[in-house]
């Protein structure tokens, strides 16, 4: 249950937030929106304010924005999408990939706000009561400088020397008012994390003002997109895996961040919000960036493709999807050892 519920938060806000953005597009414009759903199947509620019609579906996954004119034959409107200048429908249609990368940023911005971000360096921010490190006698404000005589200066050193000796006695040094004290302990295996050890520390967090969590949230939502399309450029050149999650696997990936915590979900959003945003934009019929070819292409030309031409596009747009859902999924079952 906490897995579906978890999915359907994340799935609908990042489709919710994608769907708003064309939607504000469209009224910017000043194409008529004739409906904005939430949800899809059959309609449990809906109401008109003003020309557009909200209504809320029965399944809680997705949403939807319809434009006059977005189908053939309703194009006589002055008001239609299809009416529309190329610069006017590009905006639209872009608004929607765009209004994920700012969700990104939003909800990164969030996370820094509220928990803040890891600080550099060893300092112990507090200890669990009960855990190996209270009990040894390692306090707040302790600054780790070893373990068992190797010396450590990032907290990934810390959490790689303590991780790898779950059950075994180990030697901890810190530099607590100017001195150096050695506390010796054993790490307890953790419970459903595959047996790594963990003495009960926590990592001193730094907080950011409004502002400059902003800041903050928008440099990470640059540097997680150039993270993943250089990726995806060396999975192109055959230099990485090719490690692409499907349906199921993304299901799966949200049920174990679920349990870890919100604050771990939200990110979690945040990091499948620019994902998404960045694959809408792929050149392919039927998404956004297929559209924006397309409509660039007859502007171009000076003439729209035409029904037939359009039919095809579409057509090898599904074959494509089609293609990558199977793909995905078939990775996604590989993983589970079905």
């Amino acid at each position: 249950m906490r897995t579906a519920l978890a999915f359907i938060f994340v799935f609908g806000l990042l489709t919710i937030f994608h769907e708003l953005g064309h939607f504000l597009a469209a009224k910017r414009v000043g194409i008529l929106v004739e409906e904005f759903g939430v949800g899809l199947g059959p309609q449990l509620w809906a109401h008109r304010w003003g020309e557009t019609r909200y209504s809320v579906r029965l399944f809680p996954l997705g949403g939807f924005v319809r434009m006059l004119g977005e189908e053939e034959g309703t194009e006589e409107s002055e008001r239609s999408f299809r009416r529309q200048s190329v610069l006017s429908r590009l905006l639209v249609i872009g608004a929607g990939p765009v209004m994920n990368f700012v969700l990104a940023a939003v909800l990164f911005a969030l996370i820094f706000f509220v928990a803040g971000v890891p600080a550099a360096g060893t300092r112990i921010a507090g200890v669990v009561s009960g855990q190996p490190a209270a009990i040894a006698g390692l306090k707040a404000g302790d600054v780790i400088v070893g373990i068992d005589g190797e010396p450590v200066r990032t907290w990934e050193q810390v959490v790689s020397g303590i991780s790898r000796r779950a059950g075994q006695e180990t030697r901890i040094t810190v530099r607590r008012a100017g001195r150096e004290l050695t506390f010796s302990l054993v790490p307890r295996p953790a419970e459903g994390e595959g047996g790594r050890g963990v003495i009960g520390i926590q990592r001193v967090m730094e907080r950011y003002r409004p502002f400059l969590s902003l800041y903050w949230g928008a440099r990470q939502t640059v540097g997680t997109t150039l993270f993943i399309l250089v990726r995806l450029g060396q999975m192109i050149m055959q230099r990485a895996p090719a490690d692409v999650a499907g349906p199921v696997g993304i299901v799966q990936v949200v049920g174990e961040v679920a349990r870890t915590g919100l604050i771990n979900l939200l990110s979690l959003a945040g990091l499948l919000s620019v994902n998404l945003g960045l694959f809408n934009l792929f050149p392919i019929p039927l998404l956004d960036g297929g559209q924006l070819v397309i409509i660039s292409w007859e502007g171009l030309r000076g003439e729209p493709l035409g029904p037939e031409r359009e039919g095809l596009v579409k057509l090898i747009g599904v074959i494509l999807l089609l293609a990558i859902l199977v793909l995905a999924t078939y990775q996604d079952l590989l993983r589970l050892g079905v």
